[in-house]
């Protein structure tokens, strides 16, 4: 009875780790990649949507306490299940995919057969435990994040905008062409976005007229990318700059105050979380910024539905 009991508990603490850990990027990733809606329910459902595999992982732990060999079965089938998945879906798979897919599929292996052999004592405590801590985790990730949001600022000003501060004094370009935001009510726009590529997001900004609003059949060579430098140095947060600086060497950002998707440079209610800027790492990859000023090194060809642009030019240029 000992033995069961100790291997009921490694497999309560592993599974709990692995909750834990999706309540961690389900938190993270809901208001970083989420909160784009400007109703209230539609943000807390997205943010159900993106605590799925912690909920999932959750109440597979909670049958295998209460049932464990009905539980341990779950595990094995979510393996085989994940695996056949991955086998029908890769074309030629990379060693970081498959290592990828190994990390997946062991654990749940390793659980099944855990959870079979073993059964936690007292059941009451393992149930807490499998419930709780991730729950405690997905709400302590979720603190900062959600007090920042609640006190985003917005003037709803999508137009031409004259940012200047930081050493830095760029006019940028209004919603359109040369700023695309999809809107998150819109399903057939957001079914035919496909993010640009960092060519043709350079492309685009070549062929922008001088009010940003449409395109030209030629080159106009008015507006541009911003430098990462640039984007670093103009960002906002309550309509005050964040005093940011780039490192060149380190390829690294710093701020006085974390910046956040807000006006007048960012559109809260927005798919888009990041941008391309001009700068090169190298000839394959370019940098990337997000809202919160974190730098990215991107494949040039990427091509994500929350990545856009937006184009620039300076004063002296209107």
């Amino acid at each position: 009875m000992k033995k069961e009991a100790v291997l009921g508990w490694i497999a309560v603490g592993i599974s709990t780790i692995i909750s834990s850990l999706w309540a961690f990027i389900g938190a993270f990733e809901s208001f970083h990649e989420g909160w784009y809606f400007s109703s209230l329910a539609a943000n807390l459902i997205l943010t159900c949507k993106y605590l799925g595999l912690m909920l999932i992982f959750v109440m597979l732990s909670v049958i295998a306490v209460r049932w464990p060999r009905v539980g341990a079965s779950l595990y094995q089938l979510s393996a085989i299940g994940f695996c056949i998945w991955f086998v029908t879906t890769s074309k030629v798979p990379a060693f970081n995919v498959v290592f990828f897919c190994l990390l997946v599929i062991l654990p749940l292996v390793f659980l099944g057969i855990v959870f079979w052999l073993g059964h936690p004592r007292p059941v009451s405590l393992a149930y807490k435990v499998s419930i709780l801590v991730p729950l405690v985790v997905a709400a302590g990730f979720a603190a900062e994040p959600v007090t920042r949001i609640a006190g985003r600022m917005d003037d709803g000003n999508r137009g031409l905008r004259i940012v200047q501060g930081n050493g830095v004094n760029l006019i940028w370009a209004p919603e359109g062409p040369g700023w695309p935001c999809p809107d998150p009510k819109d399903q057939i726009w957001l079914a035919q976005w496909r993010g640009p590529t960092w060519e043709e997001a350079q492309k685009v900004c070549r062929y922008l007229m001088a009010d940003g609003k449409s395109l030209a059949v030629t080159p106009q060579d008015i507006w541009r990318l911003p430098t990462v430098e640039e984007v670093v140095r103009s960002l906002t947060r309550h309509g005050a700059n964040c005093g940011g600086a780039w490192d060149p060497i380190n390829a690294r950002p710093s701020y006085s105050i974390k910046p956040d998707k807000e006006s007048p440079l960012w559109n809260p209610y927005s798919v888009i979380i990041y941008w391309w800027t001009s700068s090169e790492h190298d000839g394959r990859r370019a940098y990337s910024i997000d809202f919160n000023g974190n730098v990215y090194r991107r494949n040039k060809e990427s091509a994500l539905g929350s990545q856009g642009f937006r184009a620039v030019k300076s004063p002296e240029g209107k």
